[in-house]
């Protein structure tokens, strides 16, 4: 299965993970600058929030995009075995962000 995100869908994800990567070097520099531990660490949980949450909207448009695409590839959607294997295939990517 390949991930078709929306336009919009696709900016907003694009946007939390740059400004993930900006918080990150902001990180990286307050390290080498040793900022205080309390700024570093809330920077850290900041751009930690942010990968989440893009994670979390990419399998979002996953989920609905397995429960509405047609079929591709020879799979049916509708038989149990692949509906099962594809819930447990999101539950592992959900789950690896928790």
């Amino acid at each position: 299965m390949q991930l078709e995100l929306a336009e919009s869908d696709l900016k907003s994800v694009l946007n939390r993970l740059k400004r993930a990567q900006g918080q990150i070097a902001g990180v990286a520099r307050m390290i080498e600058e040793g900022r205080d531990c309390e700024d570093v660490v809330t920077q850290l949980a900041a751009a930690a929030r942010a990968l989440d949450r893009a994670g979390f909207a990419i399998i979002a448009t996953g989920l609905q995009q397995c429960l509405t695409d047609d079929p591709q590839d020879g799979e049916n959607p509708t038989t149990p075995e692949s509906r099962e294997e594809m819930r447990a295939r999101l539950e592992k990517l959900f789950l690896s962000l928790a």
